[in-house]
């Protein structure tokens, strides 16, 4: 903030504060610019180019109590521009960082420099001298509007409503003391201490507020790269990954191979929807069994896999419970098939022994579970889905 401090003028805490706040804003900007750079998410340029004025704001402010002498007056419009000017960026920006927004951040920022540069245009339209006090009263005015959108349209959109009030708390109490001082022309120390503090608070809770939606975001783009988008589950490569993983160490570990008996005829019969909503339900059912002894995966089409890793768990009755609970909880049965892995056998080895004991179950009489090695040595390559 520029003021004409009479207590803090031979204080260095104008230059700190304004050189934390600058220093901030420039942190956020960095990081705003690389993470455009690798999500091109609109949403970070917006607050870059906030950053960018909030940079320029308190560069200007830095400049003022390192030489003691104000570039522009207390009521400068055009500090009180670059202020209110950021603000409406950085509130878009934090909207679009958790909402889709089709056309609002391409008119509002233009409708809202429009409105604040009119105090600039206007006076040379008129046939006289307007009063500074009515183009503060604008700047208050416009200010006011910003954060009534703020808290009433912007807060409840985001996922972080409690931290960015706080946030918004502390910018209504910074505009007070900028009020207080434009309209009486001083503050008592203490509050010209508090206005100095106020902007580094604000900034400092909305790199918070932008960190740990990076950070949810980032985990999000990671999960999606996993995970299989409808079940949740491990997608194929993942899981894959981590079965070569454990069969490289020669862990004991074994592979389970499910697959939805009569799947094709439920998807024709009761439809898509209905047949996403059974695989759903049966691979909650996995994820369930497995929790705390292994991993789960969707392999392909109806099929689903799981990797038991701890060496307690008999992987015969893993299975089992799995098969009991989908044919008791579920409009579907499975068959299931398992193989332990021995030594020298290689990860995707041990998932195609798996498969093959699946194929057993499935062509003698489905909705059962058959362990690899019991096959006899007979047994050939499956050639056609058993359905």
């Amino acid at each position: 903030m520029s003021y004409e401090l009479n207590y803090w003028s031979t204080s260095p805490l104008p230059t700190i504060f304004a050189v934390c706040g600058a220093y901030i804003a420039l942190m956020m900007l960095i990081m705003c610019l690389f993470m455009y750079s690798k999500q091109r998410k609109n949403a970070y340029i917006y607050m870059a180019a906030a950053f960018f004025f909030i940079m320029t704001y308190e560069g200007l402010n830095i400049h003022s109590a390192w030489t003691g002498k104000p570039v522009f007056s207390p009521e400068s419009d055009v500090l009180r521009f670059i202020q209110l000017f950021s603000f409406v960026l950085l509130n878009i920006s934090v909207v679009m960082l958790y909402r889709k927004i089709k056309t609002m951040h391409y008119w509002l920022p233009l409708l809202s420099a429009a409105l604040l540069m009119l105090p600039f245009m206007l006076p040379s339209f008129l046939p006289y001298t307007l009063d500074p006090i009515w183009q503060s009263i604008y700047f208050d005015v416009l200010q006011l509007a910003a954060l009534y959108l703020a808290y009433t349209q912007v807060t409840p959109r985001i996922g972080q409503p409690i931290k960015y009030a706080l946030g918004l708390a502390v910018y209504v109490i910074w505009t007070i003391l900028q009020a207080v001082h434009t309209y009486s022309g001083s503050l008592s120390p203490a509050l010209q201490g508090l206005a100095l503090a106020l902007p580094v608070l604000f900034y400092s809770i909305v790199f918070f507020i932008l960190f740990r939606r990076i950070v949810e975001l980032m985990q999000s783009i990671y999960r999606s790269a996993i995970t299989d988008g409808l079940t949740g589950l491990y997608n194929r490569r993942h899981f894959m990954k981590h079965l070569d993983h454990y069969a490289a160490q020669e862990l004991k570990i074994s592979a389970i191979f499910c697959d939805i008996d009569n799947f094709k005829k439920l998807n024709d019969t009761q439809g898509h929807a209905r047949a996403d909503e059974v695989l759903k339900q049966v691979a909650a059912i996995m994820e369930e069994e497995l929790e705390g002894i292994g991993i789960t995966g969707r392999y392909g089409g109806e099929e689903l896999v799981a990797l038991v890793v701890d060496r307690k768990a008999k992987p015969a009755q893993v299975a089992e419970k799995i098969r009991a609970r989908v044919a008791s909880e579920s409009i579907v049965t499975i068959s299931i098939g398992y193989s332990v892995l021995r030594k020298g056998v290689r990860g995707d080895e041990l998932m195609k022994q798996a498969d093959k004991a699946m194929y057993h179950s499935k062509t003698t009489g489905k909705n059962k579970v058959s362990d690899y090695r019991s096959l006899k040595t007979s047994s050939t390559e499956p050639t056609e889905s058993a359905g």
